[in-house]
C-alpha cells in the first residue's frame, strides 16, 4: 500500500520520538510506500528552527518532502493559515491509498478532501493532538481561530473524511466543542511507543545503568522533555532532595526553560544523585527509558509517558482524565510536590509496589500503545 503523512503543524524532526516519526517507521516496516508531506520547521536541541524545503529519501525508507508556507499576510498569519503551493498535485504524484493528516488545523484539510472526493476509495484519515492545553488558550485563538475559521474548513471537508482520531479524552471534547464533530466520526488512537524485546530492552538498560554508574538494587527515575513550570520541574526537583536515600537516582533530559534554569540548576547542584543529561536523540532517550524504573511527569501531557511504559517504566502523572482512561488505577497519580515525596519514600519503602505497577502497564503497552497494534488500524 501507499500511506502519505501530512503534518503541516507538527514541526517533523527525524529522531525524535513523536507519533509523527514512529508511526511512519512502522507503516514502513510493514512493507508500505511511506511519505511524509511536512512545514518547513524542526527542533535543534530542543529550539524550534527554520529549515528550507527538501525533497529526500531519509534512512528508515520514509520519503520526506517539505514545504514552506504560502505568505498570506506575513509569517505570523502565514503560520495560522498553513498552506502550500502544490500538495494537490504532490498528492497525486504518489497516489496513496491511505491519506492521514496530522491535526485538523491547516487550510490544507480542504485540498486532501478535494483528491478525496475525486478519488473516493482513497482512505482520508485525520488525527488531532489540540485540546485546551495547549490550543485556543486566549480569547482570539478560541473564538476565531478555532471556532470560526479552522471549524469553517473542517466541517467542509467533514463529509470526506472517514474517521476523525484524537489522542486523548480531552482531545474528544476539544474536537466537538471547537469544530462541532460529531461522536461518531471520532475514535480513540493514543499516542505510542516502541516495544523492544526482552533481550534488546535488557542490553540497552544494563548499557545505561554501567554508563551512569547504577547498582541493580538503585531506582532511577526519569523526568523528560522541554523542562518549565507546567512541567513541574521544580516540584520535582524539590520533592527529590528531601527524600535523602542513596537508592534513589534522578535523572534529567531535554532541556530547561528560563523561568526555570536558576532554580533547577541550584537544586540539581545540590544533590548528586541528580543528573542533567540534556537533550538526546529519540534513540538514546529510547535507550535510557529502558534503564529507568519510574517515569515521572507531574506536570502537562508529554508523548514520552507512552514511550516509558512500553520500556516497561511505572509511571507517576497527573490524574487528568484522559490518563485515568488509558491507565486506571495501574499508574501514580500526583498533583502536588509533598504526592511526589509522599511517592518516593513509598517506593524506596516498597519496591514492590513499584515493580507491580510496571507489570500491569506493561499490559496496556501491548495491547494498546504498541506502533504494530496501532499502525495495524490503518489497514483495515
Amino acid at each position: 500500500m501507499r500511506v502519505l503523512f501530512i503534518g503541516l503543524a507538527s514541526n517533523f524532526t527525524e529522531g525524535m520520538t513523536y507519533q509523527e516519526n514512529l508511526l511512519a517507521e512502522q507503516v514502513r516496516a510493514d512493507g508500505n510506500e511511506v511519505t511524509i508531506v511536512a512545514d518547513c520547521h524542526r527542533f535543534a536541541n530542543g529550539v524550534l528552527t527554520r529549515t528550507n524545503e527538501e525533497n529526500r529519501l531519509l534512512d528508515n525508507g520514509v520519503r520526506l518532502i517539505r514545504k514552506n508556507y504560502r505568505n498570506i499576510m506575513g509569517e505570523f498569519v502565514s503560520g495560522k493559515i498553513r498552506a502550500v503551493d502544490g500538495l494537490y498535485e504532490i498528492i497525486e504524484s504518489q497516489r496513496p491509498d491511505i491519506v492521514f493528516q496530522h491535526s485538523p488545523c491547516s487550510y490544507e484539510i480542504l485540498t486532501v478532501s478535494r483528491y478525496k472526493q475525486n478519488n473516493p476509495a482513497v482512505r482520508f484519515y485525520v488525527r488531532s493532538h489540540e485540546d485546551r492545553h495547549n490550543s485556543g488558550t486566549n480569547v482570539l485563538s478560541r473564538e476565531v481561530l478555532h471556532k470560526m475559521f479552522y471549524r469553517s474548513l473542517v466541517q467542509r471537508a467533514l463529509p470526506h473524511i472517514d474517521k476523525v482520531f484524537y489522542i486523548t479524552y480531552e482531545t474528544a471534547e476539544f474536537l466537538k466543542m471547537m469544530y462541532n464533530i460529531p461522536n461518531h466520526m471520532m475514535e480513540f488512537f493514543p499516542l505510542g511507543g516502541v516495544i523492544f524485546e526482552e533481550r534488546s530492552r535488557n542490553s540497552k538498560r544494563n548499557k545505561i545503568r554501567q554508563e551512569l554508574g547504577l547498582k541493580e538494587e538503585e531506582i532511577l527515575i526519569a523526568h523528560t522533555g522541554k523542562m518549565n513550570r507546567k512541567k513541574r520541574t521544580e516540584d520535582v526537583l524539590e520533592a527529590f532532595t528531601k527524600v535523602p536515600s542513596d537508592r534513589l537516582r534522578l535523572i534529567l533530559i531535554g532541556s530547561l526553560s528560563e523561568d526555570i534554569r536558576t532554580k533547577a540548576e541550584r537544586l540539581v547542584a545540590s544533590d548528586d544523585r541528580i543528573r542533567f543529561l540534556g537533550w538526546k536523540s529519540g534513540d538514546e532517550l529510547l535507550d535510557h527509558l529502558c534503564a529507568s524504573d519510574l517515569y515521572l511527569q507531574p506536570g502537562t501531557q508529554s508523548a514520552t509517558m507512552q514511550n516509558a511504559v512500553c520500556c516497561r517504566n511505572a509511571v507517576a502523572v497527573c490524574p487528568y482524565p484522559s490518563h485515568k482512561a488509558l491507565l486506571e488505577d495501574k499508574a501514580f497519580y500526583v498533583e502536588s510536590r509533598q504526592d511526589i515525596e509522599r511517592l518516593l519514600r513509598d517506593v524506596v519503602r516498597d519496591a514492590d509496589a513499584l515493580e507491580n505497577k510496571r507489570r500491569e502497564l506493561y499490559r496496556i503497552a501491548s495491547d494498546v500503545l504498541d506502533y504494530r497494534v496501532l499502525a495495524a488500524r490503518l489497514y483495515r
